[in-house]
């Protein structure tokens, strides 16, 4: 076995080692330097890695010398550069419901109660494609990211269906939940894909071949969020019963229940590693749960409001609510210490999200407005606004330099710095 070569991954901050063994195979392993800053002894830490993994030749440990200062460069915080509105789109005939970038950012998809989704590319704004089929509104989608070949949507009228990106053409139609579709998600490998619904089930599907793999019975309310892990072994699921579901994704069975919350789950993220997942609540708290054993490590929230998305920061640090209230607050991840109150929407928030670098947060709320915040300090660095209803839906590309906003208005917004 030899090393090949070294990769960069820039979000979070990582090192893949290729290796090529004596037939000719290749197998990669991933180094997380999650804790990179600008304080960091690059030597020190060149010196460690190359202990560790036996690099003892003087150019392999001159290069990783190199690659980490090319990391560092890249993903140490800069001074905030101010987003621009770029392209508005809007050619949807009802208002959207959902809407996603590719991994690069260079695509965008909207979903619209017009049953129908859209793809644009987002430097001209010109649309790509109309994706046609389902027969009510189109609620959730999402790309096959990284590879973005692939665009999932779930109806209302009880489908999945699987579209080529480039093409529009569509290669699968999932059959099989009783009731609406919910929400939606690809794993990290783009090989299956899983759908919740009001039927109280979840499913995971073959994308390849269409077929269903498992369907996951166990909750008894409507399943409204889903996700997997990054290994692509687990599968998260909250329901409207009050309880999240870790599933093996292999086997279709439940590994943990966790119950806790007195109202219905809103939303679900693990974090980067897979070994925690924030759940927030329409009792007006988020729980931290550690999945190796199932129990909840902290609870943070006032019970004042709903909790409505929830969100982690890539590397580790912290995680965010936005509430009913019109309230963000953002904790320590290691503690569930309150760091700060982000105040300035005028009505509910319906989406969070922070951005790669993990020390912005993105807000959007019913007030049409979007907000930038530093995350750490709660202050509010831009205003983004112009859409002119509710604003449903906002998030960062891979390298955080844009955003897509899709709002009731009938358009999504992009805006670069």
């Amino acid at each position: 076995m030899k090393l090949c070569r070294f990769l960069l991954r820039y979000y979070p901050p990582g090192i893949i080692l290729e290796y090529e063994y004596r037939d000719k195979s290749k197998k990669t392993k991933e180094l997380d330097i999650l804790d990179l800053n600008e304080f960091t002894d690059l030597d020190s830490l060149a010196d460690r890695i190359a202990d560790n993994e036996q690099l003892n030749s003087i150019p392999k440990r001159n290069q990783l010398r190199i690659i980490l200062t090319r990391l560092r460069e890249r993903t140490i915080n800069r001074k905030y550069r101010a987003f621009k509105l770029f392209k508005e789109v809007g050619a949807h005939k009802f208002p959207l419901t959902d809407c996603a970038f590719n991994k690069s950012g260079e695509k965008f998809v909207t979903a619209s109660h017009d049953r129908t989704a859209r793809v644009f590319e987002s430097f001209t704004g010109s649309e790509l494609l109309t994706l046609e089929g389902h027969k009510n509104v189109v609620i959730a989608l999402a790309f096959n990211n990284p590879f973005g070949d692939r665009i999932m949507t779930g109806s209302f009228d009880k489908t999945a269906k699987i579209w080529s990106s480039t093409s529009g053409e569509c290669l699968h139609t999932y059959s099989g939940h009783e009731t609406e579709i919910t929400c939606l998600d690809f794993d990290q490998t783009g090989k299956s894909a899983a759908t919740g619904s009001m039927d109280c089930t979840a499913r995971i599907w073959d994308v390849e071949s269409g077929q269903s793999i498992h369907t996951l019975i166990g909750h008894r309310d409507e399943v409204v969020t889903l996700g997997h892990d990054r290994h692509s072994n687990h599968l998260i699921t909250g329901s409207f019963d009050c309880s999240i579901k870790l599933w093996d994704c292999r086997s279709g069975k439940i590994v943990r229940t966790m119950k806790g919350h007195k109202g219905g789950i809103s939303s679900t993220k693990f974090n980067f590693l897979g070994t925690q997942v924030v759940t927030g609540s329409l009792d007006g708290t988020a729980k931290v749960w550690d999945l190796a054993s199932g129990k909840c490590i902290f609870t943070v929230g006032t019970k004042n409001d709903e909790v409505f998305s929830v969100d982690c920061n890539l590397v580790g640090t912290m995680i965010a609510t936005g509430s009913a209230n019109g309230l963000c607050h953002v904790y320590d991840q290691r503690n569930g210490e309150d760091m700060a109150t982000l105040t300035g929407h005028r009505g509910e928030i319906s989406r969070i999200c922070f951005n790669p670098q993990g020390n912005k947060l993105l807000t959007a709320g019913s007030d049409s407005n979007c907000r930038i915040w530093d995350a750490a300090t709660g202050r509010c660095e831009q205003l983004l606004e112009g859409h002119r209803d509710e604003v449903f839906s906002a998030t960062f590309n891979y390298n955080g330099d844009m955003i897509l906003s899709g709002s009731k208005d009938n358009t999504a917004r992009i805006w670069r710095c």
